[in-house]
């Protein structure tokens, strides 16, 4: 039977962020993604001037519609949120559509680069490390892994052993599967780690020397949906970086704005297991 994903994310129009690659990745992995916006941008908001409409009061009514139909979802996915209201409706959705046997996945887009972004305020970090609580799988950067143990945003594991033991901290923490995205202590690589199970795997790969915002949505949404076909936590990140790298490859060949975000589309045939070319 086709898995549904219940999607709890903000829809940016233009800038390849949020929804927008979130649906494309889980439909070409052969899930049926269900988005409920949290908000609708014109633009992420890395582009300037912005416009915005909070879908909060939507939300609600949407998840008491889905409940009384009966509708349970084997994974309820969420990320970036704008108020604590919005934590509030995400775990709340979680509790009453997920699954028997489903996976609560919360990213806990919170801050990037050492900083906490500014639509974060300190009430909304704390509330996330809730949220964190009733995941199966949280999805951390290095800098949100840092406001989540406490520690200085700024910091980051230097080596693998730090690594190792950033992510037994978040799951001692937290009870979940951990993914650490973001690492980079190796000179020219880049790539996340996982622990699951008492088992730990990181996998670096070549870094590619640009930034593009929305990579962070790419990477979940590839390894929830290879995880929902079956795949280890493990192998759904490797599969995970390996498509993010081939993207931000492809996209600065283009030689494009980089806030215009990466061009997956050409590439998605790579989650579905055929070779369509590109």
């Amino acid at each position: 039977m086709q898995k549904k994903v219940l999607a709890l994310h903000d829809l940016s129009g233009f800038g390849r962020s949020s929804l927008v690659p979130i649906i494309a990745v889980l439909s070409a992995a052969g899930h049926q993604c269900v988005p409920l916006p949290t908000a609708v941008f014109s633009t992420h908001t890395a582009i300037p001037d912005w416009v915005t409409t909070n879908l909060t009061d939507a939300m609600q009514g949407t998840i008491d519609q889905y409940d009384r139909l009966g509708l349970r979802f084997e994974a309820v996915y969420a990320g970036f949120l704008g108020s604590v209201a919005q934590i509030d409706r995400v775990r709340e959705a979680a509790e009453r559509l997920k699954a028997a046997d489903g996976i609560t996945l919360i990213d806990p887009v919170m801050g990037d680069n050492g900083k906490v972004y500014d639509t974060y305020t300190p009430e909304m970090c704390i509330r996330m490390r809730e949220l964190c609580a009733i995941a199966d799988i949280i999805t951390p950067n290095t800098t949100e892994a840092a406001i989540l143990l406490d520690r200085d945003p700024r910091s980051k594991p230097q080596n693998r052993e730090q690594a190792l033991e950033w992510m037994q901290a978040l799951h001692r923490e937290y009870g979940a599967q951990v993914v650490l995205t973001g690492l980079d202590y190796e000179r020219g690589r880049v790539g996340s780690g996982c622990l699951s199970g008492g088992t730990a795997v990181v996998s670096l790969h070549h870094r590619i020397d640009r930034y593009y915002p929305g990579t962070g949505d790419l990477f979940a949404s590839v390894m929830l949906g290879m995880l929902l076909n079956g795949q280890s936590l493990a192998a759904s990140c490797e599969k995970a970086g390996a498509f993010v790298r081939d993207c931000i490859s492809y996209t600065a060949a283009q030689q494009t704005n980089t806030m215009h975000g990466v061009q997956f589309e050409k590439l998605l045939y790579q989650l579905v297991g055929g070779d369509h070319g590109t």
